[in-house]
């Protein structure tokens, strides 16, 4: 106990400065986002972006938005291009020290630069985040966390020039004394990350989650991934109580020794808690009892809970009555946009992060500003980063839900672009009709790209599914030609790296292939009127962001025998 009060206040001590920094900031958000965006042309002048848009010679807000036009990734490629080559001073002055992947539109991954400058950006709104829940929250302090430790799908992978790829740790968005002090009070090890194997890694997790009596924050990022966890909770517990009693490792699939004798060293014998673990299931009625049992000082489950993310985030509170499911905010791959306040609906704007812009959804050609933002109006957001991005857009749709001080609090809606993201897997559109075109080419099915094709995420199916909902009787492609298309669809979309990632958590099942029968546009026109469009205004689209069409359809689900895991 003493020891984690003394890391936990650590921690908050460490925190304090930039949440004070952010609160003082408050009286004058735009002085603070002004100040921001010079410091970054002062610094990035002399390289080849700074150069080519004159930076140097830049001296209002006005100048910047008339010489920096909004971009997106494709406007980065042939610099991030020469990035990863080795080549230096292209976005930012600083030395890239990793590329982040994420997804995109026209190639399926994106790799996004991270630097110290960013790193540190990204810790401002941590820092701002933590001081005020554990302000609100003083039981924290007593207790221990799980932060989503996940798996590492790729190790040790580089470009061609020598740049890393990927974090290989989730807490590497942190500094070294950081994630000293956060190591400390971590209830499941780091090094739980490097387990391969889905099930192992998970079995390994909540061995270590049920040793802590004191746990008291969870944090995640999609709620499916913790709701997934602890579903395997009833089927291991005889092995996992066992493990507890004796101080031992059993997992589903062996491990390499060196990790196995490194997570053995972490492990005691712990019968009392074993026999406490025991008593909670005998005696629970519910699952949502169990939980509260088994974890009865939880007191916060921070998770993705605003658009898509709702209904699971809801689910993730009933399944966890004794916490607070607190949503996370917006934070993507390239910045961190909003963080959560304890007090408060909506999550506050990360200003001393990032310059913001942002464009009215109501179709206004002229970006606001962070302190021009209005209550109640819906906004797109840009940003520019110390990463080396510019006027970059996000594609993210906020609603400003009120201001605390100046600063405004935001709330999630989903995505401007056409991206369907229920788990995090980041499906683009313009990537979808880019595989789907070349395969039905390839595989001859080309008199099938004039029919109704369209494929969304069927969400009640068990494990949820993208489906590919296509319009054909059997003399224009059998179910054997069906299920190839199929397989070989799923295999372009895991060139996602987040579609990928989801697969391999098994948030996400194979894709299905569902053949139409009859007038598939009667019953997408019926379904979109019933949902309250407008019938002149429904449009076909390749990629739907809405699930149970399985329902609205006349056809059959082709048995797929694929499973690309």
């Amino acid at each position: 106990m003493l020891k984690r009060l003394a890391a936990n206040g650590l921690w908050l001590a460490a925190c304090l400065p930039d949440a004070v920094r952010w609160r003082v900031a408050q009286r004058n958000v735009a002085e603070a986002q002004r100040k921001l965006l010079f410091s970054y042309l002062r610094q990035n002048r002399a390289t080849v972006f700074g150069q080519r848009h004159g930076f140097a010679s830049i001296h209002s807000i006005a100048e910047y938005q008339a010489r920096v036009p909004l971009t997106t990734y494709d406007d980065y490629v042939r610099n991030i291009s020469a990035v990863s080559a080795g080549q230096t001073n292209v976005l930012t002055r600083e030395p890239v020290l990793l590329l982040e992947p994420t997804s995109g539109s026209t190639a399926a991954t994106k790799l996004i630069p991270y630097t110290a400058t960013l790193r540190n950006e990204f810790q401002r709104a941590l820092a701002a985040w933590l001081a005020d829940l554990y302000w609100h929250e003083p039981r924290l302090f007593g207790g221990q966390a799980y932060w989503s430790v996940s798996p590492v799908t790729q190790r040790n992978a580089r470009t061609d020039g020598g740049v890393s790829i990927g974090f290989e740790d989730d807490s590497e968005y942190l500094s070294r004394w950081q994630r000293g002090l956060a190591q400390a009070v971590m209830a499941v090890p780091a090094c739980v990350r490097l387990i391969e194997d889905i099930e192992t890694f998970r079995y390994v997790t909540l061995l270590f989650l049920l040793r802590s009596r004191a746990l008291t924050l969870i944090s995640v990022w999609n709620p499916t991934f913790l709701t997934l966890l602890v579903a395997r909770l009833p089927e291991w517990r005889e092995a996992l109580i066992a493990d507890l009693a004796r101080g031992t490792l059993t997992p589903p699939q062996p491990l390499p020794p060196d990790l196995f004798n490194q997570l053995r060293a972490s492990l005691r014998a712990d019968v009392r808690r074993a026999q406490e673990v025991q008593t909670a299931f005998q005696t629970s009625k519910t699952t949502a009892d169990l939980h509260a049992r088994l974890w009865p000082r939880l007191r916060v489950v921070s998770c993705w809970a605003d658009a898509q993310a709702a209904p699971y985030a809801a689910e993730l509170a009933n399944l966890f009555p004794q916490a607070r499911v607190q949503s996370k905010g917006l934070l993507a791959t390239e910045g961190f946009v909003s963080f959560p306040l304890w007090q408060h609906t909506g999550a506050a704007l990360a200003y001393r992060s990032h310059f913001f812009e942002f464009i009215p959804a109501t179709g206004e050609a002229t970006p606001r500003l962070a302190h021009e933002l209005e209550q109640g109006q819906s906004y797109s957001v840009v940003i520019t980063t110390g990463g080396g991005l510019y006027r970059y857009q996000l594609h993210d749709l906020i609603e400003v839900t009120g201001h605390v001080g100046a600063c405004p609090l935001l709330r999630f809606r989903g995505k401007t672009a056409l991206v369907s993201d229920w788990f995090g897997e980041k499906l683009n559109e313009q990537h979808v009709a880019q595989a789907l075109n070349e395969l039905m080419t390839r595989l001859s099915l080309s008199s099938l790209l004039g029919r109704f094709t369209m494929l969304a995420c069927e969400t009640e199916a068990s494990p949820p599914a993208y489906t590919l909902f296509i319009e054909t009787d059997a003399t224009d492609a059998n179910d054997s030609l069906l299920e190839t298309l199929g397989r070989e669809l799923e295999t372009a979309l895991q060139e996602n790296f987040h579609y990928r990632y989801c697969r391999s958590l098994g948030q996400l099942g194979a894709l299905r292939v569902f053949r139409i029968r009859g007038n598939a546009a009667a019953g997408y026109l019926a379904r979109c009127q019933a949902q309250g469009q407008r019938a002149g205004d429904i449009k076909p689209v390749l990629l739907h962001r809405r699930a149970g069409w399985s329902q609205v359809f006349e056809g059959e689900l082709i048995d797929a025998r694929h499973d690309t895991d």
